[in-house]
Formats: C-alpha cells, sequence, structure tokens
C-alpha cells in the first residue's frame, strides 16, 4: 500500500508504531570496533508511553537515534508507521522526520534571541513551511504555556524551556515522540511536571531514553538494554519494580 509523498504507510494493517528488526550499530575502526546495538529486534506499540533503560554505554541513546532515523543502522531495518527509514534517501528521511516524527533533547536546544513561539515555528521554517501563528500557540497551550508566547528563553524556568521544546518537537503533529533525557536537567518538581504532561498526552507514541527509575515509572512499559540487546521489560513500572530490576541488571553474577 502506498500514500501520498512516497512512502508506505500500513499502520491500520500493524499496530506498532515504530518496529526494529536484526538492527545492528558499530563505531569504530577494526582494531576498536564497539558494537552498540547487537542484532535487535523491538517493538512500539502504537498510542504507548515506553521508557529505555540501562547501565552506561548499553546502546540506549544509540537505539533512540536509530529508531528517530537521526543515525542509520549498519543492518538491519527501522520502521516508522510502516515506512522503512533505513531504505530512504536523506531527502525522504528528513521529510519523514519532520512530519511523522517528534525529537526532544536533554539540553532544550533553545535560539536565546527567539521568544517560544518564534523557537517554536522555527524548524518549520527552516525546512521551508510557514506555520501559522494560531498552530503554534496551540502547540504552546497544549504544554501549558499559554501567557508565555513573546518570552525568550532567559526569560523561562528550565521546566518553561524544555515545556518549548516539547512544543516545537509537537508543532507537526507528528504520531511518534522520541525523548532522550527530558528531565535530565530540570530539578524534580520540573521534571515530574515534563513527564505528567508525557503521560497525558494520549494517542501518541512516546520512546524515551532515561537514566531515573522515577521517570521510567510514568511509562507503561520499561525496556531494559545491557550490552546493546534488549534483555528485560516490565509492564506497569514502578520506581521499586524499575530499581530491583536494574540492580539484578548491573551486579555481577556470582
Amino acid at each position: 500500500m502506498r500514500a501520498g509523498r512516497g512512502w508506505a504507510v500500513l499502520i491500520g494493517m500493524d499496530d506498532q508504531a515504530v518496529r526494529l528488526r536484526a538492527v545492528t550499530k558499530t563505531y569504530g575502526r577494526r582494531s576498536a570496533r564497539v558494537t552498540a546495538l547487537d542484532d535487535v529486534d523491538l517493538d512500539f506499540p502504537a498510542g504507548t508511553f515506553t521508557a529505555v533503560m540501562g547501565p552506561s554505554g548499553s546502546g540506549k541513546s544509540t537505539l533512540l537515534q536509530c529508531a528517530a532515523g537521526l543515525d542509520r543502522p549498519d543492518r538491519g531495518s527501522v520502521l516508522v508507521a510502516g515506512a522503512d527509514l533505513t531504505r530512504m534517501s536523506e531527502t525522504r528521511l528528513a521529510r519523514l522526520r519532520r512530519d511523522r516524527i517528534g525529537f526532544v533533547f536533554q539540553s532544550f536546544n533553545l535560539l536565546p534571541t527567539l521568544t517560544a513561539e518564534q523557537n517554536v515555528g522555527l524548524p518549520l521554517r527552516l525546512a521551508g513551511r510557514h506555520p501559522g501563528r494560531a498552530a503554534i500557540r496551540t502547540a504552546l497551550a497544549q504544554v501549558g504555556l499559554t501567557g508565555r508566547e513573546r518570552h525568550r528563553p532567559g526569560e523561562l524556568s528550565g521546566g518553561q524551556q524544555q515545556r518549548v521544546a516539547i512544543a516545537r518537537a509537537l508543532v507537526s503533529a507528528p504520531p511518534v515522540l522520541f525523548a532522550d533525557e527530558p528531565t535530565g536537567a530540570l530539578d524534580s518538581t520540573s521534571g515530574r511536571g515534563v513527564l505528567e504532561m508525557l503521560r497525558a498526552m494520549s494517542g501518541r507514541t512516546i520512546v524515551m531514553v532515561t537514566h531515573d527509575p522515577v521517570a521510567a515509572a510514568y511509562a507503561d512499559r520499561v525496556v531494559f538494554l545491557v550490552d546493546g540487546r534488549p534483555v528485560d521489560e516490565l509492564d506497569r513500572p514502578t520506581s521499586a519494580s524499575v530499581v530491583e530490576r536494574m540492580t539484578r541488571l548491573v551486579e555481577p553474577a556470582c
């Protein structure tokens, strides 16, 4: 089945919003090759909130970057909304990321001289689109920033700046949102507000990398990585159950 703009859309036939099959990614030269992802098979069902956790160097960020089309695996396939990112040209991939994928980083990546609404609209303008002010203000309202549209980043708290970054990811209404340590630079109160907001985004697929068991407990499911491979999962997590599972994973074998 083929839809507009030239990529296949199979989401009606498959409830997996993101699907990784035999994904392998390595870095470095032959003499010092590091395997970041090792033959990974993983699904993220549509409309769910998944946290990805693991020890340092387990491949969490690489998984997120490959799943979001920001990096290409050496082998395997990555499908988002039924479209195989690994077979796309850079032009088509950039278009799909713009229209179908949102990405939130730990660092807010806001331009200090621009207002909140200008920061939200900037990626679309750089892509040659002209977002209406109504769409931008709707995105800011979704993250609780009505009345802050004309504030610059220096006039906003850390939590509010991250909300601007999330609004920027949401302005094109992407069905899939990737977040890399979205609360890592925030205090506990601001972080909780961001997590509650993500949790309330019903209908959108969210994949979040985190090292924080409290943050992971906001998700529907936690996937645990070790040495570039998924080794365990936890449904309906609590912070205590995440800590217990992580402790088991990092303890040396007896």
